[in-house]
């Protein structure tokens, strides 16, 4: 579990049963720190950056990422600062790839 970056997003089927809360705590223990959990169906960050345009270099990097994932989270960009919230709507709750996504994201800010 504490290897989420090494790992690939697969396609959720209609259907799948999301995590459970025991899977989401253990999850989030995986993740570096910062991320919410939101009613055990979203995760979120915030990361800061010194002024827009590094925020939106940071967004750019999080969309290729998520395109070569097939996994897309949604992005809020503001001046110096971009949130990402993670949940797979498919299936009204959290899934593996919410948590493997959010590991490769940090990796991407570090």
């Amino acid at each position: 579990m504490n290897d989420l970056v090494n790992k690939n997003c697969v396609p959720c089927s209609l259907g799948a049963i999301p995590l459970n809360e025991e899977e989401i705590k253990n999850y989030h223990k995986a993740l570096k720190e910062g991320w919410n959990i939101v009613d055990n169906k979203l995760i979120e960050k915030t990361y800061k950056f010194n002024n827009f345009v590094e925020g939106l270099e940071f967004t750019n990097k999080v969309g290729n990422l998520s395109e070569e994932e097939g996994h897309h989270p949604e992005i809020t960009l503001s001046w110096a600062k971009v949130i990402i919230r993670l949940t797979t709507y498919k299936i009204k709750g959290l899934h593996d790839n919410d948590f493997i996504l959010a590991a490769k994201i940090d990796d991407l800010y570090s």
